[in-house]
């Protein structure tokens, strides 16, 4: 149980990581607030919004 827990932060960890870093590769308006609260909610809106999906592929490419 503890093993999948783990994985499933270091997951999270890691898409926020790749979000936040490929960030000025998408469409979002380029303020703090906007890039954090984006990064750190990235699996819900990845399951729920078709514009970010698109828009969080756009910062894992690099």
């Amino acid at each position: 149980m503890t093993i999948i827990v783990f994985g499933l932060v270091v997951v999270y960890v890691a898409g926020v990581w790749k979000f936040w870093k490929g960030f000025y590769r998408t469409n979002f308006q380029r303020t703090l607030p906007n890039r954090l609260s984006l990064a750190l909610l990235w699996p819900a809106l990845l399951l729920t919004n078709r514009s970010y999906r698109q828009n969080f592929r756009k910062a894992l490419k690099g």
